[in-house]
């Protein structure tokens, strides 16, 4: 069977695209390419400890040394990767829904795989063999979880005594990993969708459904919520009035407050989904902003170019280089809580802060779309509201895992998102 070696490694459906066969074999070709140590964690899908125990069999077949970590969050996995010099792969499908499931594999010291190396990845699959047989994975390494846990202590040592908190684990990678975190803050912690059942993972809560968790913050009078997804490496925040905050609030305040700290070190690097108010507000405060492609590979990369410390994006990846090779959502929740117990509530500070601006993002239907109608209509609108090319902006992009281009429209003035809006979709019947 073919298969297809994309950023970071292999997604789909678990049983059809994502098989034992397959994570036998990117197993085996994981330890021809990077060799050494590989370190292998999984989320809480029903089909993730099978595939689990088929990579580190292909592991080792290829020579590697495997390491179970068994139950772990794909940033966690990237540190004990860096402590301990070695490789990682993550059995993972991250915000997706329980029946899909991936295979990214993190490169030596837990980074993000460079180009020359994924190529090599894909090459080494193309020719790895399949088990004969897959064994039961072998026993979990324990000392993994309280170093991770202790790395995240000496990134951020906060005590949080009388803030009061609400912790969505998305019933996740961070369902033990997440609450025993933050209670050792002192926090008054209250636990959500911890409890996982295999299937349940994402369903109708963590940072891509934040509801219950909007509600529970309001309803308890809590200070923060924080919300992950499926593996750990976003996280989607809520202020004590149920605002929901995503990753340009918080990389906003990061930004300032550092830069008031005099420890920016640089600039902030965002992806082009993030909005132009963030960009209208650094500006203003003098932080210089790297734009790059959507992807927190990209932003990484940004980074290390520059030289630069803090990056992410509006999804909820923040990455805070040096300390760690990829996005942490435990690490920027335990940072988001540490800024609000020293300046004050999110709410009062995100508003000073920095003004989103309209913004609206239209999927079309890939065989349908007119790049040309698409320019023309925007000129058009912007022209008939006077607004200014400094307050609107127009971006076109093709999913890279959809069969559409997603249209995302800003401006300040609303008038033009929702004109522009309308008139696209009643094009295009997006």
């Amino acid at each position: 069977m073919a298969v297809r070696f994309g950023t970071d490694g292999i997604r789909g459906r678990a049983g059809d695209e994502v098989t034992l066969d397959v994570a036998y074999r990117l197993g085996w070709a994981v330890a021809r390419v990077l060799g050494g140590r590989v370190f292998v964690g999984h989320d809480t899908r029903e089909s993730s400890p099978a595939l689990a125990a088929a990579v580190l069999e292909g592991l080792g077949a290829g020579g590697a040394r495997a390491v179970n970590l068994g139950l772990f969050t794909t940033p966690g996995v990237a540190v004990i990767a860096r402590q301990r010099a070695g490789a990682g792969v993550v059995v993972s499908a991250s915000h997706n829904p329980y029946f899909d499931n991936g295979l990214k594999v993190l490169g030596l010291g837990g980074a993000k795989l460079d180009l020359a190396t994924e190529a090599a990845l894909a090459d080494a699959l193309a020719v790895a063999p399949g088990p004969e047989h897959v064994a039961a994975a072998p026993a979990r390494d324990e000392s993994a979880e309280a170093d991770y846990l202790e790395h995240l202590a000496s990134r951020v040592p906060v005590q949080l005594a009388g803030m009061r908190l609400v912790l969505d684990c998305a019933n996740g990678a961070a369902s033990t990993l997440g609450p025993e975190a933050f209670r050792r803050t002192g926090a008054e912690l209250i636990v959500l969708h911890d409890q996982p059942d295999g299937r349940n993972i994402n369903e109708r809560c963590g940072s891509t459904n934040v509801d219950e968790l909007v509600a529970s913050v309001r309803g308890l009078g809590a200070d923060l919520g924080l919300a992950l997804d499926g593996d750990a490496d976003r996280l989607i925040a809520v202020d004590h009035r149920g605002q929901v905050r995503d990753g340009d609030d918080l990389m906003v305040l990061f930004a300032l407050d550092r830069l008031a700290r005099g420890e920016l070190g640089g600039g902030l690097v965002v992806t082009s989904m993030s909005n132009l108010g963030l960009h209208r507000a650094l500006a203003r405060a003098g932080v210089p902003v790297r734009e790059t492609e959507v992807g927190d590979r990209n932003v990484m990369i940004a980074l290390e170019e520059a030289g630069w410390s803090l990056g992410g994006e509006q999804s909820g990846h923040v990455i805070f280089a040096p300390h760690t090779p990829t996005g942490d959502g435990l690490l920027t929740g335990l940072s988001l809580a540490e800024l609000v117990a020293r300046r004050g509530p999110l709410y009062e500070q995100a508003e000073a802060a920095w003004q989103r601006v309209p913004q609206a993002l239209i999927n079309v239907a890939r065989e349908d779309f007119e790049a040309a109608h698409v320019e023309e209509l925007f000129a058009e609108i912007v022209a008939r509201h006077g607004a200014r090319s400094d307050e609107v902006r127009l971006l076109v992009r093709p999913s890279g895992t959809e069969p559409v281009v997603r249209v995302m429209i800003e401006a300040i003035d609303a008038r033009v998102v929702d004109e522009f809006t309308q008139r696209l979709r009643s094009r295009y019947h997006a």
